[in-house]
């Protein structure tokens, strides 16, 4: 800019105009020499405005206070990178000059694409309790996703995910890649992820708490379990039925109904996370496979049940070919590249449940009553399906109904499939209608007692996860933190603080002569001495934010922040004095209580382990009971 306006003014300089002013008159030639000036200044103010680089558009995304999940769709920018050859830096390139765009209408599914695309986001974490973040991409089936994370300082963090990386190595054994943020508090950090698939590019990325991202698992679980128990329920009725009455209508409806479970348990990303968790291979050939052998189940069944062979030869005829066309898509996907293969198979799923239902429709024309029911479930399934496939294709937005199409569709097509086939039967055997109806009103019955409890026990069972989790955090006699939880969080405490300009101090406390109280009045009342110990711990601990936890046996710890050695004394000989000050009642008794403690403070920015602090308080708790037990010694080093 500086060089720019230079030139100008040598410009200026230069020019006859400005050296030279006719003899004019005075006056006259002045006002022609400021307006010359005037003209050259207004020159150079726009020749500063052109060469002022641009404000950058893109929004920081600040994860505020109370806040504990962020769909990222309405924030994040996008870059298609067609020949998938650009690195991290000319994408971190790109997205400084403003080269990353908006997801289009908001919508984070682009159909079947090749190349790269780059995902950029700023982030600024305003919550200084939660700096671990869970970045989520809600759709299962990407080959390969790159996070790339930067701070401030220019450092980059690099994680992977997808399935073609062993799903081992995600941050948390869930079916959607995930990855850990660390974000601290007050630091601009920059999010890019790299996708790269052959699969239908669908990227919905959303943060979470750990916190938040349990009760999305929890939520999920039961969604999922919902409909898998469904399926399963309808597998095992039909099963009885086939077994009872040796009707090929409902094997074929058995077959129809697990290879579609299976295709819906890969989609979902199940199939990678407990059949395959290793083979990329797998992840990528299941999908054809599974929705080729679905549909070659649906296209048996129809013809089964409408009887195509003896009502419809010519129809009869067209359904074997549709089957015989599946058997060899689901062979060629052995060797056809995924990318190839998932869209010819996701768009047979249309063209096969279009044939069944034009073929329900001859034979509902034709007089075939039990077609009725057949089309309306048939119809729901196209709905469904159509749905997913065009969402997988890009032509949908994703929301709550195109992204469970398929289950919602597919639910209530088997659902009604099975009322079809009992329908169907108790035509063709009228004199066995009241059996055929009541076994349906029992299990239909059953289904609706079972889905009952399974509600009520997932309930429970979160409650009860809940209440688990944290008493697995206490001490069951005195009610602070064990041994193992004070442990993570004081690392957690010692990270947190770094930078603070406050120390942390460690107070190793132990009772005098507990042995002696055990011995002379019994276990109880050496537990009710260390219930009322730990209780006076905690008044004085909790006035400064301290963390207490029982280190083991008559032995207690304290974790707090102060400003120095002197103030950590301060603390250590108030708590010393609450448990002197008055003895314990226990039944007709009165106990009296010393403590002996050792304190270490550590200044955070030194970066000591948690396991040397410790050790030091050790040491010094040991030189207070050698001094004669009932004070307050410090360390005499300096981690």
């Amino acid at each position: 800019m500086r060089r720019r306006r230079l030139c100008i003014r040598g410009l200026c300089a230069a020019s006859p105009a400005c050296t030279r002013i006719p003899a004019m008159g005075t006056g006259y030639a002045l006002r022609m020499h400021g307006a010359r000036r005037l003209a050259s200044w207004l020159l150079m103010l726009a020749a500063c405005l052109c060469v002022l680089p641009a404000a950058a558009t893109e929004p920081t995304l600040r994860l505020g206070a109370g806040e504990s999940s962020f769909p990222l769709a309405g924030t994040v920018r996008y870059w298609h990178d067609t020949s998938a050859t650009a690195t991290p830096e000319q994408a971190f390139a790109r997205a400084h000059a403003d080269g990353f765009a908006p997801l289009p209408g908001g919508n984070p599914a682009f159909g079947f694409q090749t190349g790269a695309y780059w995902f950029h986001l700023p982030v600024e974490n305003l919550q200084r309790d939660e700096p671990l973040w869970i970045l989520v991409q809600e759709y299962a089936l990407s080959d390969k996703l790159d996070l790339y994370l930067r701070n401030p300082d220019g450092h980059v963090e690099h994680s992977a995910g997808g399935d073609h990386v062993p799903f081992a190595d995600r941050f948390i054994r869930y079916r959607h890649p995930n990855f850990r943020l660390d974000l601290p508090a007050g630091q601009r950090m920059e999010l890019l992820l790299r996708v790269q698939s052959e699969s239908s590019m669908q990227v919905p990325l959303a943060l979470y708490t750990p916190k938040a991202f349990a009760e999305v698992l929890r939520d999920a679980q039961f969604s999922n379990g919902l409909y898998y128990g469904i399926v399963l329920a309808l597998l095992c009725y039909n099963l009885v039925l086939w077994l009872m009455l040796r009707d090929a209508s409902y094997f074929w409806y058995l077959l129809h109904t697990g290879a579609f479970g299976l295709v819906l348990f890969t989609l979902n990303g199940y199939g990678f996370e407990y059949l395959w968790p290793t083979s990329a291979w797998l992840a990528d050939a299941s999908i054809p496979l599974s929705i080729c052998l679905a549909l070659i189940g649906m296209q048996l069944f129809a013809r089964s049940f409408l009887d195509l062979r003896t009502r419809w030869p010519v129809g009869d005829k067209v359904c074997l070919g549709v089957v015989a066309f599946f058997a060899m898509l689901g062979v060629a996907a052995t060797w056809l590249p995924y990318s190839i293969a998932t869209p010819i198979a996701s768009r047979a799923v249309l063209l096969g449940v279009a044939w069944i239902i034009i073929a329900t429709v001859v034979m509902l024309r034709r007089g075939y009553q039990p077609a009725r029911l057949f089309l309306l479930a048939w119809s729901l399934f196209l709905s469904g399906t159509a749905a997913f496939t065009l969402l997988a294709f890009g032509v949908l937005p994703q929301n709550f109904w195109t992204q469970n199409g398929v289950q919602i569709g597919s639910a209530l097509e088997l659902l009604l499939l099975s009322l079809a086939l009992g329908k169907r039967y108790a035509s063709l055997r009228e004199e066995n209608i009241r059996i055929v109806q009541e076994t349906n009103e029992k299990l239909e019955r059953g289904l609706i007692d079972r889905t009952r409890e399974l509600r009520t026990t997932m309930a429970k069972l979160g409650e009860a996860n809940v209440k688990l989790q944290e008493y697995s955090r206490r001490d069951p006699l005195t009610g602070t933190y064990n041994r193992r939880h004070f442990r993570e969080e004081f690392a957690q405490m010692l990270e947190s603080r770094k930078g603070s300009g406050r120390q942390i101090a460690l107070l190793l406390l132990d009772l005098d002569l507990f042995k002696r109280i055990n011995d002379s009045h019994g276990h109880p009342a050496g537990d009710s001495c260390l219930v009322e110990a730990a209780r006076r711990i905690e008044e004085v601990a909790a006035q400064r934010g301290g963390l207490v936890a029982r280190f083991g046996g008559e032995e207690f710890v304290v974790a707090l922040s102060c400003r120095d050695a002197q103030d950590a004394l301060q603390v250590a000989e108030a708590i010393r004095l609450r448990i002197q000050q008055d003895p314990v009642r226990h039944e007709a008794l009165a106990i009296r209580l010393s403590v002996s403690i050792g304190i270490h403070t550590v200044d955070t920015e030194r970066g000591s382990s948690a396991e040397e602090i410790i050790r030091i308080a050790d040491e010094a708790l040991y030189r207070a009971k050698d001094d004669g037990r009932n004070c307050v010694r410090h360390s005499l080093t300096t981690a």
